[in-house]
């Protein structure tokens, strides 16, 4: 007669161990490999961004897309944002990349990102555009000394012109936008030159969602990741504390030189 041998309680537990430990060591693996593919889906995303905004710029002379613009109409006023455009009832409907995409709005949408959006009634959100440099911002309706309604682009300061994009490949287009709220859609560069306001420049940094590191559409159209976040030089606790969330956002250099294209 042959004898069978049972586990002792010892080598179950040692089993379990090691079980446990596999598996361990598996989650974060097949987590990593998710957000690889995510990550490379974003990269595609913002490459089509950037042929988009590049095609807009050859259609207008050289004359990138607005980042934001406010425009009067009979019924109200009018967001006209690089992504969407919003009516003053609330409906929102694709902006002015939209006849340069081929998928006007999933490819507005980063795959990594979850949240809901930070502005207005957007439905996909997670891309900011460079708005301290490339897009023209538009200030709120007003009239001018003369009496003149200012409104859309007669009302807002323009980004610059295609002849002083003299570094292409080294300036940031389109990114992976992030602050303390959210997402946000309006990118800006850290020294506050032309916004002067360092709480809208820090809540307008980049976020760091891609295992510690942000996509990047560049000027040029390559997209590439940057993976050290900068604090910005007007940098201090309160400010990296909120809007900016540090380091889980931050600012692709501390100076302007990754912003500024001439």
């Amino acid at each position: 007669m042959s004898l069978r041998r049972a586990f002792t309680l010892l080598e179950v537990l040692v089993v379990l161990g090691i079980l446990t430990l596999l598996l361990a060591l598996a989650v974060p693996a097949v987590g990593g490999v998710r957000e690889n593919s995510r990550s490379l889906e974003c990269a595609a995303r913002l490459r089509q961004l950037a042929v988009a905004a590049q095609s807009y710029s050859d259609v207008f002379r050289g004359v990138f897309p607005p980042a934001i613009l406010f425009e009067v109409t009979p019924t109200g006023v009018r967001t006209i944002a690089w992504d969407f455009v919003q009516s003053s009832d609330g409906a929102v409907e694709p902006g002015p990349l939209w006849s340069f995409t081929d998928h006007p709005f999933e490819v507005q949408q980063c795959p990594s990102f979850l949240g809901s959006s930070t502005w207005g009634g957007d439905p996909y959100t997670g891309f900011n555009y460079n708005t301290t440099f490339i897009g023209a911002e538009g200030a709120w309706p007003s009239f001018s000394a003369e009496g003149q309604l200012l409104s859309g682009w007669k009302n807002a300061r323009r980004g610059l012109s295609g002849a002083q994009h003299r570094h292409p490949a080294e300036t940031a287009l389109f990114g992976d936008g992030g602050w303390s709220g959210g997402a946000n859609k309006f990118m800006r560069a850290p020294s506050a030159c032309v916004e002067m306001d360092l709480g809208v420049v820090y809540a307008g940094a980049q976020a760091f969602r891609h295992i510690g590191c942000t996509n990047v559409a560049w000027l040029d159209g390559h997209v590439r990741g940057v993976c050290q976040p900068c604090k910005g030089v007007h940098a201090t606790d309160a400010f990296l504390a909120s809007p900016l969330d540090w380091p889980r956002n931050g600012f692709l250099s501390e100076d302007d030189s990754t912003y500024d294209p001439r």
